[in-house]
């Protein structure tokens, strides 16, 4: 597969993960919006916190590092020995479960019984539901590797929606069900994922298409663990950069969710704070999930593909060097543009957005102030994504070991701060972590990237320099859209808020506008290779 056709392939497979995301994101908004009016505060903390954090960490820590590792060797490489190390992350998630599950129950102060019943079983039933998604693993990289970018987007979507009805329909029948609700919830979700991606590989497999699409595994039986004649049960160098991967994941995880860590075993915060810390959150991160995450996932696996692990950028092929330096500064300015916008006027409408969102429940305590501060932290988890994205695509085995030494430091001054600033500013204190912390990783992946291509023609940084006109209509938007806040908004009645809103739309024409004349090469970019793409059909 050439370069150009990666290039189309993972372009696909990032614009249909935009629109998975963006029908996550939309089924949890008004989810959330939903179960706010039948269940407490504090069961949504123990649930969006105390228990998701367990899933994700028992997940995260089991199959991430597998994840990297074999899907920076492309679709050619022998596939019976990255299935035969695919299928360890169950047994790692089934120690996993019992590490954390011991934690979560014996070691961390449960909540009170009266009011929040059923934690010990929901913890069983939320490692129940990570082990359960783990067995789709190996059928998951598969389909990555080989881009089969429709096959995600319908298993989550009907996993999703399969998740968010039976959460509504027992909030409203058994509400004194408790947190049995939301674990059977989230054994729907994984047991649809499973379901799907078996379903698709056992037709796939036994219809003939897959030898006719050269597909590397012929029968249903080779997606089990086997052994081929003359060769080694698994890869041992894959085996040995999962490992370093696998060191790295785990600080990776405690800075993604460092916040909710803290939180939980250092009780920060109480469950109810923590419920609506939880809900800005989500809210906050809404277009970061929706855009973000999808381009870093689908544009590792084109960098993974493209560039050569480890090596300088003269002993590569120059041709896909270039095309992998236009695709970064193509990316950098997008995730800039789109970073800058929510920063500006993330800070004019947090307060109307909460308000509209959650009533005084939401609108009326530290919510506004903390989605302001959220908005300001996108524009870093923008950047970082693709830089990351790039960084862990190129770099080799010993440069991932010793990028496992900054994560480890990068960790624990995070926890500290967390804690500090927390105790110093409460949950804006967390925020505040994160952007620390997110400037430092950032920091990090720049210098990477300029000594990358510092003795080469390219120089795909330039993507962080918007232009002068596009800087100035940020500037005038940030001012107009904040005097309309503070003249219109919000407890002035429905007409003035609508004026309000009139203003942003305003802005935000402006602004498009600005990126339209002045960002010729970016429209470009998301014309011919993510727009253009929702159309395409899987190849």
């Amino acid at each position: 597969m050439s370069s150009k056709d990666v290039l189309k392939n993972a372009t696909t497979l990032a614009s249909y993960n935009v629109l998975l995301q963006v029908m996550f994101r939309v089924l949890t908004f008004l989810l959330n919006a939903f179960t706010l009016r039948f269940v407490s505060k504090e069961l949504i903390g123990v649930v969006n916190v105390r228990l998701t954090l367990l899933y994700s960490t028992l997940v995260f820590l089991s199959r991430e590092a597998f994840r990297r590792a074999c899907l920076s060797g492309g679709a050619e490489q022998n596939w019976r020995q990255v299935i035969n190390l695919l299928w360890l992350t169950v047994p790692l998630g089934v120690l996993w479960a019992l590490v954390l599950g011991c934690v979560w129950l014996w070691l961390l102060e449960a909540p009170d019984p009266q009011a929040i019943p059923h934690y010990g079983p929901a913890v069983g039933l939320f490692a129940l539901a990570a082990l359960q998604e783990l067995l789709a693993e190996p059928l998951w990289v598969l389909a990555q590797a080989h881009m089969f970018v429709r096959l995600k987007v319908v298993a989550e979507s009907l996993a999703m929606v399969a998740k968010c009805m039976l959460t509504m329909v027992l909030v409203v029948s058994t509400p004194q069900w408790g947190l049995y609700i939301f674990s059977a919830a989230q054994l729907a979700y994984t047991g649809f994922l499973v379901l799907c991606y078996a379903a698709y590989f056992l037709r796939f497999l036994s219809s003939g298409e897959a030898e006719k699409k050269s597909f590397p595994l012929c029968c249903v039986r080779d997606l089990l663990p086997s052994r081929g004649r003359g060769e080694s049960l698994v890869n041992w160098k894959l085996a040995r950069l999962i490992w370093s991967f696998f060191k790295q994941s785990f600080l990776k995880q405690i800075l993604t969710e460092g916040e909710r860590y803290v939180m939980t075993f250092l009780n920060v915060l109480n469950f109810g704070d923590q419920g609506v810390y939880d809900i800005v959150n989500n809210l906050g991160s809404m277009v970061a999930r929706f855009i973000f995450l999808p381009i870093e996932e689908s544009f590792y696996v084109f960098f993974a593909k493209v560039l050569e692990r480890g090596k300088e950028v003269r002993s590569q092929r120059q041709e896909e060097v270039a095309m992998a330096a236009e695709v970064l500064e193509c990316l950098l300015k997008f995730v800039l543009v789109i970073g800058l916008v929510i920063t500006v006027f993330g800070y004019a409408y947090s307060y109307l957005a909460l308000d509209l969102y959650g009533g005084s429940l939401l609108s009326s305590g530290t919510g506004p102030n903390l989605l302001r501060w959220y908005s300001g932290y996108v524009l870093l988890l923008a950047v970082n994504g693709v830089t990351e994205c790039f960084t862990f695509a190129a770099m080799s085995k010993e440069e991932v070991d010793r990028y496992n030494l900054v994560m480890l430091a990068l960790s624990i001054s995070f926890l500290f701060l967390s804690y500090l600033l927390t105790w110093w500013q409460g949950s804006v204190g967390f925020i505040l972590a994160n952007c620390l912390n997110m400037g430092l990783r950032i920091a990090h992946s720049l210098l990477y990237i300029h000594r990358y291509f510092l003795h080469s023609p390219w120089a795909p940084l330039r993507g962080l320099r918007p232009s002068p006109v596009l800087i100035f209509a940020l500037g005038l938007s940030a001012a107009l859209t904040a005097l309309s806040e503070a003249v219109f908004c919000c407890d002035r009645g429905w007409l003035l808020r609508l004026v309000h809103i009139g203003v942003g739309a305003g802005c935000l024409l402006g602004v498009l506008a600005a990126v339209w004349l002045t960002e010729t090469r970016l429209v470009h970019f998301i014309r011919t290779q993510l727009l253009s793409r929702y159309t395409k059909k899987e190849t």
